[in-house]
């Protein structure tokens, strides 16, 4: 397991925001300070491989927390970003709240005593309705009492919504270790949100080209942002590079990233 933290030291700040995000890839929290919202602290681990269920990422996640200082403190505020495939859209206009069940069934495979739950889109006029990690939730409630917790494309669409200006189609790439995220996006308005698994480069832009196409992108003209796990050396980014003309890095301004081993594009949705 691989960790990487900022270098700020904690000092004693009367309200802190502790906000976790967790996926069967890895584990990453971010403390903040309520009055000014600054981040002041961050740490990521990324597992050395994908595990196999939210049984094992409980039994990684007790383990950190028992070991990692700064996650046995006293918080004003907390919240959980749900990070997985098991999310779909729903416009409010088909919303039923006593139907969620039937929203996934189409597109994942739901089990009786799965718990399912929704996330109102501040920007948009729709639902995310997930699967939440519900052990992991039960587990936060244990340590902390009552917490916020969100599904992580409710989060990236609220963040990314708030920062596009353009009056042309734009993608936004989330990139994880074996996941990406495609958002698509004019002006404030939501095209396209999707994700999807790889395990090639090959898969990677098969994907990103197909939405492209679905989309009637032209791969000279719209532009693409990477966030996440991508570099300019990564294989998946040559190969997006090699089809598509106007590829960028979408790069936060929080000043975290000074003290921080990493490139400014990643950890987007704790950290842009």
């Amino acid at each position: 397991m691989q960790k990487k933290s900022s270098l700020t030291s904690l000092q004693k700040i009367k309200d802190i925001k502790l906000s976790i995000q967790f996926s069967l890839d890895g584990f990453s929290f971010c403390i903040s300070d309520l009055e000014s919202n600054q981040d002041l602290f961050f740490t990521e681990y990324l597992f050395d491989e994908t595990l196999n269920s939210p049984v094992d990422l409980l039994n990684k996640i007790e383990s950190i927390f028992k070991s990692d200082t700064n996650l046995q403190q006293e918080y004003a505020k907390i919240e959980a970003i749900h990070q997985n495939n098991l999310s779909t859209l729903v416009p409010n206009d088909y919303f039923d709240e006593g139907s969620l069940e039937s929203y996934l069934k189409y597109n994942i495979k739901t089990l009786k005593n799965d718990f399912i739950t929704f996330d109102g889109l501040s920007n948009i006029d729709a639902k995310n309705v997930y699967i939440p990690f519900v052990n992991i939730n039960n587990y936060l409630f244990q340590n902390f009492g009552e917490f916020e917790f969100k599904h992580h494309i409710t989060v990236l669409i609220d963040k990314l919504i708030a920062i596009n200006n353009s009056n042309e189609n734009v993608m936004y790439i989330n990139v994880s270790k074996n996941n990406f995220d495609i958002i698509i996006l004019k002006d404030k308005k939501l095209i396209l949100s999707n994700s999807f698994t790889y395990t090639s480069k090959e898969d990677f832009i098969y994907y990103v080209l197909f939405t492209a196409e679905q989309i009637q992108l032209n791969t000279e003209e719209f532009n693409l942002y990477f966030t996440g796990e991508i570099n300019s050396e990564s294989d998946i980014y040559k190969i997006a590079y090699t089809y598509i003309k106007n590829i960028y890095f979408l790069e936060s301004e929080n000043a975290i990233f000074n003290d921080l081993e990493a490139p400014n594009h990643s950890n987007f949705i704790l950290l842009g």
